[in-house]
């Protein structure tokens, strides 16, 4: 607000305070619209998302009844795949909304990137990957949600694996300094260029866009996953030299030591 004693000035910014109290009116506005947007996108895909299951269940009921129907069983994947992406936009429309909880734990990151990992062992092993694992003998811990932490493991791990298949290549690696604790998820496969690497966390951009066009995804896992991490306070980082190595790098707040 602005404040003076000529009166030419003072109409002059009482013209110029309507103005800052107009725009701070839309601005205002603007947010509310905003967050009820998000709101209707949650749910909408809740309300989609109680028929498919539905669907769902009819589905398996037939091909049990029938198993060597081909088309029933793509019908079925591509059913699946719908679930997949709406439960994608409901978790992301959540996030965006505020609806999310987060819970603020102390997490044991040593343990859980064990456990994670080993559960892509026997893909890994059918893939004949090369895997590489680092956690350091003392236990590391770290300030985060659990649930949020394990879904951007797994999506980072799937990740490698499925654009990453060129290297038969898998690293994680768990590091910390003073404040932080960080998660390294490598492959070898062909990289990003370095002009998709901003875009990579936009919504709607799939990977195939800049690494493998002939697989499939939504372009929403790496957007919830870094919108998670953010939510914990914390980053998901991407480095990438194409051919060589793509490295995302999972950011927490370390658990303090009392």
């Amino acid at each position: 607000m602005v404040f003076t004693d000529d009166k030419a000035l003072t109409e002059l910014c009482g013209q110029i305070n309507l103005l800052l109290l107009d725009r701070q009116k839309m601005k205002a506005d603007f947010r509310k619209q905003e967050i009820a947007s998000k709101k209707i996108l949650s749910n909408i895909s809740h309300d989609i998302k109680t028929p498919l299951t539905v669907i769902l269940g009819y589905l398996e009921i037939m091909r049990l009844r029938d198993c060597e129907d081909v088309t029933l069983q793509k019908v079925e994947a591509k059913a699946k795949q719908v679930m997949e992406l709406i439960d994608q936009f409901f978790t992301l429309a959540k996030l965006e909304a505020g609806d999310k909880k987060i819970e603020m734990v102390k997490i044991n990151i040593s343990e859980l990137c064990r456990e994670t990992v080993l559960g892509y062992y026997d893909i890994l092993i059918q893939k004949d990957y090369a895997v590489d694992i680092i956690i350091p003998e003392q236990q590391i811990f770290a300030q985060g949600d659990m649930e949020s932490i394990n879904r951007i493991l797994n999506n980072l791990l799937s990740n490698a694996i499925r654009y990453g298949s060129d290297g038969k290549y898998i690293g994680l690696f768990v590091r910390e300094d003073l404040d932080f604790v960080y998660i390294d998820v490598v492959d070898k496969g062909k990289g990003i260029e370095k002009q998709f690497v901003a875009s990579v966390f936009e919504r709607l951009y799939t990977m195939e866009d800049s690494r493998n066009r002939s697989i499939q995804g939504n372009g929403l896992g790496l957007t919830i996953a870094r919108n998670l991490a953010r939510q914990m306070v914390g980053d998901l980082l991407l480095q990438s030299e194409p051919g060589v190595r793509t490295v995302f790098t999972v950011k927490l707040r370390r658990y303090p030591i009392i």
